[in-house]
């Protein structure tokens, strides 16, 4: 017997039987992760660092050089359709300016009614106070960001509309209630119900995912005592906790109901659901843990945190499945047992009357033609990935409830969209003359719609000039004017000189950001692949399988992307799902999704594929197996993934853009893996590949360790090399002498064995 095997069929055995106990356990440990998150948590954060990059420099050189213009500003902007010079409006400007320049941390307001000029629209009806803060906008105090925003209301009225925008707002702006949460386990608690048609298999999947989601947010915030979180990780968190929480679950209650109706008791059929499905669960999302901590590699603080929070959370969700899960059957299992009895006290159809068995027969009759037609499908999908562009969003892709969008629609109208957005040029070691030859420099570039006066610093040594660009925040042209600053004007102006200039501003963070991740994104892929490759080769002691797994993950991936790029980039359909304007996708999206993704792709990989290696070990049976294994685990397959669309889906009613588009590519990437690549692709292809499926050149099944996720050892292809043996052939030319010949033989109603596949092969 397999002593992996083994050890995980005790374990479920020990946790069915003292259930009271793990249950205890997971009381006592989530209140006290509860209670430790609720004293020691910091919240989550809005600004992004990038150590190394030209506008994190331009921050540090502003900190110890010019200390009071290293913060970042909120844009108190004011619409007057009568005109800001009403005697009313005024006097309400006015005074805000006044007071606001008494709230502590703010080191300067302009006036648009200041002596040199301020920011007002050429008709006069909209004007901007800008608030300058000493602080970054994660780093301004709640209770100072609300003083301003009271000075806000107390200034509205039916003739003057006042809003806030800028990094300061942004950073302060929290969401309404989100109801994708409850959303989702709605429609799970539907889907649930439809495959099992019995309450308790039904709650069970989802108390878990629960339990798992509570505790896991518990880990999330306790982190923030000592890492910083941007504001969409929890949302991303609870996505993939309650995703993946439900999914892995209902394969263990699956699994056990199914071992129950075969005739096992209750502990029994625990511990062979635990080592079963429960070895699928674990190795599966073993590549989603170890592929989101990979983020950490990629050299950004906020990505590689982002990625631990996730990972922490679906760790939570493994643990739940194979401790918490089986406990919960040890309490309630008795109504799938004594349904079990029931049912197989009635007569049961077979499982080769079943309409996933006739599908997999179809597909086994024409191998080539299901190939063909899934990797077109796939392909035409992928086609708008190619026109990616990354990027961060701005606030005009807001929802317009939020304070923060009117305020960019009343700049972009009144100024330009470039207001939203201008980039902070520092200049260290220049005079007051040089500055301005600079200036003047800049203003003749393209696309600049205009640079503001020198801020000279009290040493005389620094300046800053606040360049305005004359497309959006996120626009590709305002990308280029960074980077031709950086790369031809800046360095021409300064030639000769000893000049150090430095490009930053929240919008040149985020190309920064864009450009790294842009640069990384190859080490990454490579990294998850690789890992998803070698995990494959130890489970199924394979090396086709794995190769297969693999490229069939970056069809499904490369679909999900291009239905994203679509949408948020091209603007196909966008309306439907709320996204506002066309814009880039965001820069760390790529990433997160293809971690997630691929752990999920190995998710269904290994839950289909084991079954199809369980029945290959009873009968050697290669085409048979393939269809059997397709017609008993398509249904769990289906509802799994009809379960985590829905709840990905749900998840694009938040007003979080970047939330939007990882719900909406988790959403295609599942339903295009779950229908087109695991019920179509997978099945076509081991077909065509036959005993290749289980092809491990020796040398290797003396290195790789045996651990089987089924209730069986693996099988040792014959050491004798003869002619039916594929290690005596070469790939091209084993192929086709299997390809029919089992589908043929089982069509016929003849025994194929593995032996007589063989045969007629030669």
């Amino acid at each position: 017997m397999n002593t992996d095997r083994s050890m995980l069929e005790r374990w479920g055995r020990f946790v069915y039987r003292r259930r009271w106990y793990v249950l205890g356990v997971w009381v006592v440990v989530g209140a006290a992760l509860g209670l430790t998150a609720r004293t020691i948590s910091e919240g989550t954060i809005n600004t992004l660092t990038l150590p190394g990059a030209e506008s994190q420099q331009a921050v540090d050189e502003l900190k110890s050089s010019f200390p009071e213009r290293s913060g970042d500003y909120a844009d108190v902007v004011f619409s007057a359709p009568g005109g800001i010079d009403d005697p009313a409006a005024r006097t309400a400007i006015e005074t805000l300016a006044q007071e606001a320049a008494a709230i502590p941390g703010v080191v300067a307001v302009s006036s648009p009614f200041a002596p040199a000029g301020g920011l007002v629209s050429e008709d006069r009806t909209v004007a901007i106070a800008r608030v300058q803060y000493a602080q970054g906008a994660d780093d301004v105090p709640s209770e100072h960001a609300a003083a301003l925003e009271t000075l806000v209301e107390e200034a509205r009225s039916t003739s003057l509309a006042v809003e806030l925008g800028g990094p300061v707002a942004a950073a302060q702006e929290r969401e309404g209630p989100n109801e994708s949460t409850v959303l989702g386990i709605i429609a799970a608690l539907v889907i649930l119900y439809i495959l099992f048609r019995a309450f308790t298999p039904t709650v069970l999947p989802i108390a878990s995912a629960m339990s798992g989601l509570a505790i896991g947010f518990a880990v999330i915030y306790s982190m923030t005592a000592a890492i910083d979180l941007s504001k969409f990780a929890p949302n991303i968190a609870a996505m993939l906790g309650l995703g993946v929480g439900i999914d892995y679950s209902l394969f263990i209650v699956a699994r056990f109901r199914e071992n129950v109706f075969s005739g096992h008791d209750g502990e029994e059929a625990a511990g062979i659901a635990v080592a079963t499905a429960g070895k699928s669960v674990a190795f599966a999302g073993g590549v989603v843990i170890v592929s989101l901590l990979g983020l950490g590699l990629m050299g950004i603080p906020f990505v590689g945190w982002l990625g631990l929070a996730a990972a922490a959370m679906v760790t939570v969700a493994v643990l739940a499945a194979l401790s918490l899960l089986p406990a919960l059957l040890g309490v309630t299992g008795g109504a799938i047992v004594r349904a079990g009895n029931r049912r197989r006290a009635a007569a049961r159809p077979s499982q080769e009357d079943s309409g996933w068995y006739r599908l997999g027969h179809a597909i086994m009759r024409r191998p080539y033609v299901f190939l063909a037609a899934s990797s077109v499908i796939l392909l035409v999908l992928s086609i708008p990935f190619f026109d990616m562009r990354l990027g961060s969003a701005d606030a005009g892709n807001n929802p317009t409830s939020a304070t923060t969008r009117r305020a960019y629609d009343y700049i972009a109208d009144a100024f330009g969209p470039g207001m939203n957005g201008p980039l902070q040029v520092v200049l260290s070691g220049v005079s007051a003359e040089g500055a301005e030859e600079i200036r003047a420099a800049i203003a003749a570039t393209p696309n600049v719609a205009s640079v503001s006066p020198p801020i000279v610093n009290p040493s005389g040594d620094v300046a800053v000039l606040s360049v305005v660009p004359a497309t959006s925040p996120q626009s590709a042209e305002t990308s280029t004017l960074v980077h031709a600053l950086r790369d031809d004007v800046l360095p021409a102006a300064t030639k000769g000189t000893a000049i150090e200039t430095f490009v930053g501003g929240a919008t040149a963070r985020g190309i920064d950001i864009a450009d790294r991740i842009g640069s990384r994104l190859p080490l990454f892929f490579g990294l998850v692949i690789g890992i998803s490759f070698l995990l494959l080769v130890v489970v199924f002691r394979s090396l086709m399988i794995p190769i297969k797994a693999a490229l069939m993950n970056l069809l499904s991936i490369g679909a999900a992307y291009g239905v994203v790029v679509a949408v948020f980039q091209w603007g196909w359909g966008g309306s439907l799902v709320g996204a506002g304007s066309t814009g880039p996708i965001e820069s760390f999206l790529p990433m997160m999704l293809f971690a997630v993704l691929f752990g999920l792709s190995m998710d269904y990989e290994v839950f289909l594929v084991s079954r199809i290696h369980e029945e290959y070990l009873r009968t050697r049976d290669n085409a048979r197996s393939v269809a059997r294994g397709l017609a008993s685990t398509a249904s769990v397959i289906t509802a799994a993934a009809a379960i985590m669309i829905v709840v990905f889906l749900s998840f694009v009613l938040n007003d979080q853009r970047v939330v939007k588009e990882f719900g909406l590519g988790l959403a295609v990437a599942v339903f295009v893996d779950a229908t087109v690549v695991r019920l179509l692709l997978v099945p076509a292809t081991m077909e065509l590949m036959g005993e290749w499926n289980w092809w491990l050149p020796r040398w290797l099944e003396r290195i790789v360790p045996r651990i089987s996720p089924g209730r069986g050892r693996f099988p040792r292809l014959p050491r004798r090399i003869g002619p039916g043996d594929p290690r005596s052939l070469s790939l091209p030319r084993a192929i086709p002498a299997w390809t029919a010949s089992p589908a043929r033989l089982i069509l016929e109603g003849r025994s194929c064995s593995n032996g007589g596949a063989r045969q007629h092969g030669r």
